[in-house]
């Protein structure tokens, strides 16, 4: 727990905030500023800043309370499908980890990305991406403990 961390005074009870899920691992809680009603901020108990930081211990935990809401989306409030999203650091506005769980419908007005989508510049920018990409995978691989 980090004392000046929003999400983390959620966590210990001395901030409010209208929860709809509590396990041993992860708290979530209705958006303050939903997209829809029903968004939810699902986070991890423990102060994580960002996915990559998240201990591989807790991953299982916290993606099974994710598979829980987005279920809980549909069925609790009728939705037809959900919107599951992660910030790391760039649109982040609480430095602690949280996936953003959204209600959807058909023709509910949310399009997509919420940002404009881009294009290669041709196959050869996409093929340096794909191996830039592919041999930082093969080197984190490498050196991850075993």
């Amino acid at each position: 727990m980090t004392p000046d961390c929003l999400f983390c005074q959620i966590v210990s009870g001395k901030r409010k905030a209208s929860i709809v899920l509590d396990d041993p691992h992860s708290l979530a809680f209705l958006d303050h500023r939903p997209l829809f009603p029903g968004h939810c901020l699902l986070v991890p108990k423990m102060h994580i800043e960002t996915l990559p930081e998240l201990p591989p211990a807790e991953l299982e935990p916290l993606f099974t309370s994710a598979q829980l809401l987005a279920r809980a989306l549909e069925e609790g409030l009728n939705a037809e499908g959900s919107f599951v999203a992660i910030n790391n650091r760039i649109s982040q506005s609480v430095p602690h980890l949280h996936i953003h769980l959204v209600p959807r419908h058909k023709k509910d007005g949310l399009k997509g990305f919420f940002w404009p989508r881009g294009k290669y510049q041709d196959e050869a920018h996409m093929e340096t991406v794909r191996t830039a990409l592919e041999r930082a995978v093969k080197r984190l691989q490498a050196s991850a403990p075993a």
